[in-house]
């Protein structure tokens, strides 16, 4: 930031303009400069973002209840404090850049984030800090090849008698937690753990199930963050083509994306105070819903969210074929607040879905590697605007000699006959991540609690999974870790 903030301030840093508006091309020293900016930038958020968040979550206790019960509310406020920021920044910082200066826009955050640097060092005699084992440190890749070198060498082996594990003395010692086995999904695995061969312990088979797990539901996941990737995209540029003034004063098209944030900054209070409670007493579940339950949630208001724009855009055609609107510059009849619903819709729709999808690989993550599971969430995000690129492009590419569905005029181009497209793949993607879902092995944890007496931490109910009378019973001095497995 203190970069970014250089370059727009100073004078040799950027480009000059005249008082006409007219400005000199810029440098190669400035373009470098910039872009060492940005990227450095890019460089200091791989390495928070997968990260703070996981550092706050791991400050809860699992076993004392209250901040169990607290930490179930966690990610619902990490996301509701992070757009209140980003609402902040498009509706202060944005007036403050255009109407006061560059400067004095970049400065503000700038200072912003050295205080809370400042305050995050403040608070490190007070944080919990978890031991970093050995196999933590090696990394998911190399606890995968051993797993699969293993379950390979031994596949012509078959599967009887018990499978190879260390005792719970051996996992206390080691600051570590034992997995349960689990039956079903990936079963070729288990042949990693075959007890003659001890070449892996059940529980390092299990963190490998619970990896690929993670990566089949992330591949479902990429249709949501590909339709969130419109709100800047298509929804803008539909919005330049309709009637933006309000009591005379013309509002940008883009400046309606703040209607997501604001939809999802009212939507959280109401879902983490009052559906959460409700669901609770209902479930017995901590979070109210299941996290899969959840996530299904998200994506059937996705659903409804392309439905939406679908008819917004064929009204928007309709209106076009009767004023003779055709023209690229051309504005349709039309208020732009008809896309309201949508924005609304998505924003709502963000409160299962990216809290979800955040709390869900989090969650799910083996123990000593939950960054992993964030950068689960971040990369899904980033791997949705590129396959909104990608569609965008093949898809004008394929409808470009019969009349563009995406052309540059939309006014004279068919977007209804896209987002009837984005409709059919999200019903699709629903219809997938419902099939997945009902497969997903939730993961199962054996933990000592000091050897004291068995408890049990959170129950989650899912479709077809089993009442807890029915669950086989874990050895004494255990604890539970998910009360409730989907079979």
């Amino acid at each position: 930031m203190v970069l970014i903030t250089l370059a727009v301030s100073l004078k040799p840093l950027h480009p000059q303009c005249t008082a006409g508006g007219d400005c000199a091309p810029a440098t190669r020293q400035q373009v470098a400069f910039l872009y060492a900016a940005l990227y450095t930038m890019a460089i200091g958020a791989g390495g928070t973002k997968p990260n703070i968040s996981t550092f706050g979550a791991d400050q809860f206790d699992d076993f004392d209840a209250r901040e169990r019960e607290v930490k179930a509310s966690f990610f619902n406020w990490w996301l509701f404090s992070s757009f209140a920021g980003g609402l902040v920044a498009v509706l202060v910082l944005v007036y403050v850049q255009e109407e006061v200066g560059w400067g004095v826009g970049y400065t503000i955050p700038t200072v912003g984030l050295a205080l809370s640097l400042v305050l995050f060092y403040v608070g490190t005699p007070f944080y919990r800090h978890k031991p970093v084992t050995r196999s933590t440190a090696a990394g998911p890749a190399r606890l995968i090849g051993k797993v699969l070198r293993a379950a390979y060498a031994n596949r012509g082996c078959p599967l009887t008698g018990e499978l190879h594990e260390h005792d719970k003395a051996w996992y206390a010692a080691a600051g570590k937690r034992l997995l349960l086995h689990t039956e079903g999904n990936f079963r070729c695995l288990d042949k990693a753990a075959i007890r003659e061969r001890e070449a892996c312990t059940v529980t390092e088979v299990e963190e490998v199930k619970l990896i690929a797990g993670m990566i089949v539901v992330w591949l479902v996941t990429l249709v949501p963050c590909t339709i969130w990737a419109q709100v800047n995209t298509l929804f803008v540029k539909q919005g330049t083509t309709l009637d933006r003034s309000v009591g005379g004063v013309r509002i940008p098209a883009a400046s309606l994306g703040s209607f997501v944030t604001i939809s999802m900054l009212v939507s959280i209070p109401i879902y983490d105070r009052v559906l959460v409670p409700l669901a609770r007493r209902r479930t017995g579940n901590p979070r109210g819903i299941t996290l899969l339950q959840r996530l299904g949630v998200g994506c059937a208001l996705q659903v409804l969210v392309v439905a939406c724009a679908w008819l917004v855009e064929a009204r928007r055609m309709r209106v076009i074929r009767e004023r003779g609107a055709r023209g690229p510059h051309d504005t349709v009849p039309m208020s732009v607040f008809w896309m309201l619903p949508q924005y609304v819709l998505l924003g709502v729709g963000d409160v299962f879905n990216s809290v979800g999808i955040l709390e869900f690989f989090y969650d799910q993550s083996p123990e000593g590697m939950r960054s992993l599971g964030t950068t689960f969430f971040t990369s899904g995000l980033g791997a949705g605007n590129f396959l909104n690129s990608l569609l965008v492009t093949l898809v004008d590419r394929a409808t470009a000699t019969r009349g563009s569905w995406i052309g540059d005029n939309l006014n004279d181009s068919h977007l209804d006959y896209y987002y009837a497209f984005l409709l059919l793949l999200t019903v699709a993607n629903m219809a997938l991540f419902v099939w997945v879902a009902m497969r997903y092995k939730y993961k199962r944890e054996f933990l000592e609690d000091s050897g004291a007496m068995e408890t049990e931490r959170e129950t989650e109910m899912v479709a077809g999974g089993k009442a807890k009378a029915d669950l086989p019973r874990l050895p004494d001095n255990t604890t539970r870790d998910r009360a409730y497995i989907l079979e």
